[in-house]
């Protein structure tokens, strides 16, 4: 397990997984977003370049909402050739979020891995004395 600012990144036999916490669901949502495009781009640094606003119904439990919210920045990241290093969500009867970043270059942002898919497998979000702790499994 690596540990990190808001999140600890956990090795697992075929996947990645992402354990992220925070004071609240909102903070543990950013971290978690945060969580994955470090895996993505191997730590390195993303600038603030490109502001991308993402709204998405929340009509089911946090643990779908979890999937939904990641699986919405693969696809944006893959479709725009974008990676996003900070996050800004407002969770209301939906999901309200920021992501800046900036465009995809192995030069500045190396080889990470390579997420596919968001998994269900072993998804939790639990609410604890600190705030919320959410975990995830990346297909990678």
């Amino acid at each position: 397990m690596v540990h990190r600012r808001g999140y600890n990144i956990i090795d697992h036999t075929a996947d990645i997984g992402v354990e992220a916490s925070g004071k609240n669901l909102e903070e543990a949502f950013e971290n978690l977003a945060e969580s994955m495009f470090a895996i993505i781009t191997d730590e390195s640094v993303i600038e603030n370049k490109i502001k991308k606003e993402i709204v998405l119904p929340r009509d089911s439990d946090t643990e779908q909402l979890v999937v939904d919210w990641l699986s919405e920045l693969l696809y944006l990241s893959d479709v725009s050739g974008l990676v996003f290093g900070k996050f800004r969500v407002k969770l209301n009867d939906q999901l309200e979020a920021l992501a800046w970043g900036e465009p995809y270059s192995r030069h500045k942002h190396g080889y990470g891995a390579a997420i596919k898919a968001v998994t269900y497998h072993l998804l939790s979000a639990k609410n604890n004395k600190n705030g919320v702790t959410i975990r995830v499994l990346f297909d990678v």
